[in-house]
């Protein structure tokens, strides 16, 4: 297993159920299935999909995990991520090409880890969690980065300038590093 960051802030209970789903899921040879999700599902969480996907390509493990993101809003269902941030993504090798849709307390019957943005996205996903279980399965993306331990968030780049979307695409290229690390 990787470092823990993941776990930070998180009680011995959490912990416990936490690692005993995902052995429990590896040994079964089901699919971990993870959703990402950001504000509106067109810059952060659809970058963060295609970074993931592409290392477990990468890797070979693309067998092992069900990579999705959401939004938790409806403000651009259907859409393309961000033209800024496919364009970015692009001068790094990745394909951001998935549908903005919106997350729904369904998401936890689907995903074994459901991982937010930022603090607001954590408070909206927690209030459609319906028990302790589903609760378990929240993250904060920023809580696996190593290499950027002054972020706490992954920032929304959507008003920003190039440069925003590049330090998304760099923190989201660490922090699913350290992910794939923790969880394989």
């Amino acid at each position: 297993m990787g470092s823990g960051l993941s776990l930070r802030g998180t009680d011995y209970g959490q912990r416990i159920w936490f690692f005993a789903h995902f052995f429990r899921n590896f040994a079964n040879g089901m699919r971990q299935r993870i959703l990402f999700i950001c504000l509106g599902n067109i810059c952060r969480s659809p970058a963060a999909e295609g970074i993931f996907q592409h290392l477990v390509d990468e890797r070979g493990l693309a067998d092992q995990f069900m990579i999705d993101s959401a939004a938790i809003g409806p403000w651009h269902i259907g859409d393309l991520p961000d033209p800024r941030m496919r364009r970015c993504g692009a001068r790094h090798g990745y394909h951001f090409n998935s549908r903005a849709r919106q997350f729904s307390s369904a998401d936890f019957d689907h995903f074994d880890l459901i991982i937010g943005m930022d603090q607001e996205n954590l408070r909206a996903i927690r209030a459609k969690a319906r028990s302790k279980e589903d609760e378990q399965k929240i993250r904060l993306m920023a809580d696996y980065l190593r290499h950027h331990p002054n972020h706490p968030t992954i920032p929304d780049p959507y008003y920003g300038s190039d440069r925003d979307f590049e330090l998304v695409i760099e923190l989201l290229e660490d922090a699913c590093e350290g992910l794939l690390k923790d969880i394989c």
